[in-house]
């Protein structure tokens, strides 16, 4: 079922007829994990638990293996990423921020999907 497109920190996309534009399959899914990596436990109050919290983790003691361990565990708590094979997580530093780089497959579609996106103190 499409949701809507929304991705993280920006507003809701008009189509060109003026319904709101929908998203499904590779979209949707990358929608929904940037969403979770990105909402800090807690934020949701129906869901507690929902969310990784990657940008407060900016300024903390920089350690790839836990990012990396956060990030992959949260991707197998997403309906759309196939567990086997498992997620390939990549994480790099830079100054005030870090790099993550995931290679999963979708489970609707089957695609190989490459996700890569910075993470700063604002999300």
């Amino acid at each position: 079922m499409p949701d809507l497109a929304h991705t993280y920190q920006n507003d809701l996309v008009v189509s060109a007829n003026g319904d709101l534009l929908t998203v499904d399959s590779v979209a949707e899914s990358e929608q929904r994990i940037l969403r979770r990596l990105f909402t800090n436990p807690g934020d949701y109050i129906w869901q507690p638990g929902y969310g990784a919290g990657l940008p407060a983790k900016i300024g903390d003691p920089f350690d790839v293996a836990s990012i990396e361990s956060i990030v992959q565990s949260q991707m197998y708590l997403e309906d759309s990423v196939v567990r086997v094979p498992p997620p390939d997580v990549q994480v790099a530093s830079f100054p005030n921020g870090m790099y993550v780089d995931i290679d999963y497959i979708e489970a609707d579609s089957g695609n190989d999907v490459t996700l890569s996106f910075p993470v700063t103190a604002n999300g």
